[in-house]
């Protein structure tokens, strides 16, 4: 289903919504879906919030008081919107014995203002959905995700912090196009900051900060998910620094990437443009090769790629020949890669890396990026996104691949007990108490992407 399932078969190669300074409009009106719904307060109305989402009819408010709630809450009910009055202060705690904090199934369903923590496996998980936001939250100390969209559209995530996940502390997977806003994400000693498998599609990821993760930001592809590949993501404006911390917990796949910024793993036109990006052990920004062992397919020809997820998610594999399958390359294409700053990467500042002989062929391009070392050498000349290339030696300074996965790094720490900081008290949502609800019937929020600005490098501690 996801990174961690297919982990032993796979080796890695490498709001708006509220008027607050923050920017956004204001939705203190009626909600999207019809008439005003009834509001539902949790404890006074039901005792828990798994019996108020019962209770709970689309269009509904369930308005949760501070307090610890030991429950993992299922939703099934269709545009509700799930708030807490303080998010510092509502806190879903798992007890390192539940699985997931809340987990939904219906469309239009918004999570805000509340914090999860000490769940086996994911904090806030939507899945099979269309429609669904996350405002205001905070993921601690979970087994897997911290916040999670599987095989779901029409997203946004925003004014979110999330730590101490073995897998990634957001994770998006299994769509195209995902139509979805990753917004305002700080995401630190988690085993990926980012991580997406088969995502992509008008899937931005803008204005967020990953830090002091095992690995920062890493869109992937492999057939152990349907809709393969991972293709058309927008990263930009993000500041992306330290991901090279070694005692988070971290899946055998943030293992091997440890040390980058924001890795490419074999998916194909991304744009990643206007990052800081800076200290790391290995690259700041590289694209490498995906090698799948013990497959399910072979990666589709280019003429796919613009098909949209549910017109293939059903289809059988094109090869099911195990010889040909025991291997599959899942290599980086036509990813764009430009006006970035790039720093204090101890192997290269950016990097082009591939199992097969001409990186060329790939068709990814370099241009405007403020860098001191690439591999190969040259990069920007040898692949330019403009003009023809004024270098053409290829071999020189290459990513030696082998290396870096054979390269030992530290063991993952068991997420129960790693020192993973907490985060520190986060802001609440504008008029938790007072305003309307508002489901997931509008989303995602518009992005004016020429206006995102390469961020300034945020102070010392």
């Amino acid at each position: 289903m996801h990174l961690t399932t297919r982990v032993a078969t796979v080796t890695f190669a490498a709001l708006a919504l509220f008027a607050t300074a923050c920017g956004g409009s204001d939705t203190s009106g009626s909600n999207d879906a019809g008439s005003p719904g009834t509001t539902i307060h949790v404890p006074e109305d039901q005792p828990t919030i798994q019996a108020a989402v019962d209770a709970a009819k689309p269009g509904d408010l369930v308005l949760i008081n501070p307090g610890t709630y030991a429950e993992s809450v299922d939703v099934e009910t269709a545009n509700l919107t799930i708030r807490g009055l303080d998010r510092n202060e509502v806190i879903l705690d798992g007890g390192f014995t539940l699985e997931n904090g809340i987990r939904v199934f219906a469309d239009g369903v918004a999570i805000e203002n509340m914090t999860v923590q000490n769940y086996t496996t994911n904090g806030f998980f939507w899945t099979g959905v269309n429609g669904y936001r996350g405002s205001y939250l905070t993921s601690y100390r979970n087994g897997d995700y911290g916040v999670y969209g599987f095989d779901s559209t029409k997203g946004q995530l925003e004014h979110i912090w999330t730590s101490g996940s073995a897998d990634a502390g957001v994770y998006i997977g299994q769509c195209y196009p995902c139509d979805t806003v990753l917004d305002d994400i700080v995401s630190e000693y988690n085993g990926l900051g980012y991580s997406g498998t088969n995502s992509g599609g008008d899937l931005l990821i803008v204005n967020s900060t990953f830090r002091h993760n095992r690995a920062g930001i890493v869109p992937n592809s492999g057939s152990y998910e349907l809709c393969y590949p991972g293709r058309d993501n927008t990263i930009v404006g993000n500041t992306v620094y330290s991901n090279q911390q070694a005692d988070t917990p971290a899946i055998d796949v943030a293992l091997l990437a440890m040390g980058n910024g924001i890795l490419v793993a074999g998916s194909n036109r991304n744009l990643v443009a206007r990052n800081l990006v800076y200290d790391h052990d290995r690259a700041g920004i590289a694209l490498v090769p995906f090698p799948e062992e013990g497959a399910n397919d072979v990666a589709p020809a280019e003429s796919t790629w613009d098909t949209p997820c549910s017109e293939v998610r059903d289809r059988p594999p094109t090869v099911t020949d195990p010889a040909l399958l025991a291997a599959v390359l899942w290599d980086p294409q036509q990813n764009r890669i430009v006006d970035n700053v790039v720093s204090d990467s101890r192997i290269a500042d950016i990097g082009l890396g591939s199992l097969q002989p001409d990186l060329a062929a790939l068709g990814n391009c370099f241009s405007g990026n403020t860098v001191t070392s690439t591999a190969p050498l040259d990069l920007q000349k040898l692949a330019p996104c403009q003009g023809e290339p004024s270098a053409t030696d290829w071999s020189a300074g290459g990513l030696d691949l082998i290396a870096l996965i054979a390269a030992v790094h530290p063991p993952s720490v068991d997420y129960e007990t790693a020192p993973t900081p907490k985060p520190p008290p986060q802001p609440n949502m504008p008029k938790a108490g007072t305003a309307a609800a508002q489901p997931a019937t509008n989303v995602p929020f518009a992005v004016d992407l020429d206006a995102i600005e390469l961020p300034e490098r945020p102070s010392p501690g």
